[in-house]
């Protein structure tokens, strides 16, 4: 999800619920995210009291390049903030910080919209601070988010962008599973540039089958 769905000037022109917003099914997620627990990364809802982190994480060149332009205040993000958590009480959309167990730090977020008029096909995006690639964050963040998408949300199809240019990101996206599908020629306008990006796509049946069986213990044999 290299192109953010949110810009700043939609805080002016839009309404809160659009028809195709209006018509999505109320479920627990949009009342509140469920905080996503791994090993090592914990997935939350994005707080106000974020903005700072994420200002500092998202801002670096190394980060920034390969998506939509980046807030560039502490109150543009606040006010990204503010309205993920309307989209997500509209049902159209989800965005989870990334923080590490034992810490409440935002080091990155993972985003999950609806496509078209339903979730039943989605796109997923991410960005993490620099200082945290090559870590593993990103993986096991990427784990928490598919199941959140594909169990919880009921999605069947999975969809990602990423710039031809982007090694990490198509890296990224092919070790959790993706499959390209396209290029989606000059996709994306990025500092007056239109680039070329690459689709992938993981299906629900596709990610199920990376699901390892339930561990089966034997239990002990009693002699009546």
């Amino acid at each position: 999800m290299e192109r953010m769905p949110y810009q700043a000037e939609m805080e002016e022109t839009t309404q809160l619920i659009s028809p195709s917003i209006a018509e999505a099914v109320t479920s627990d997620w949009q009342r509140a995210l469920p905080m996503l627990r791994g090993a090592r990364v914990v997935l939350r809802e994005l707080r106000k009291s974020d903005a700072p982190a994420l200002l500092a994480m998202l801002s670096a060149e190394e980060v920034a390049r390969f998506i939509s332009p980046p807030p560039v205040t502490v109150d543009g993000y606040e006010r990204f903030i503010a309205w993920t958590l309307r989209q997500r009480a509209a049902g159209t959309y989800a965005c989870f910080a990334v923080t590490l167990r034992g810490f409440e730090t935002a080091i990155g977020i993972f985003q999950l919209r609806q496509s078209g008029a339903d979730f039943r096909t989605a796109e997923w995006g991410f960005a993490i601070g620099s200082a945290f690639w090559g870590t593993g964050v990103f993986q096991e963040g990427a784990s928490l988010l598919l199941d959140f998408a594909f169990e919880t949300v009921g999605v069947r199809r999975l969809e990602a962008r990423a710039a031809v240019t982007n090694g990490r990101g198509n890296g990224a996206l092919r070790k959790v599973g993706a499959v390209r599908e396209a290029i989606l020629r000059k996709s994306f306008l990025r500092n007056g540039e239109w680039v070329d990006q690459a689709l992938y796509a993981i299906l629900e049946n596709e990610w199920r089958a990376t699901i390892p069986p339930p561990i089966m213990v034997a239990l002990p044999q009693y002699v009546h």
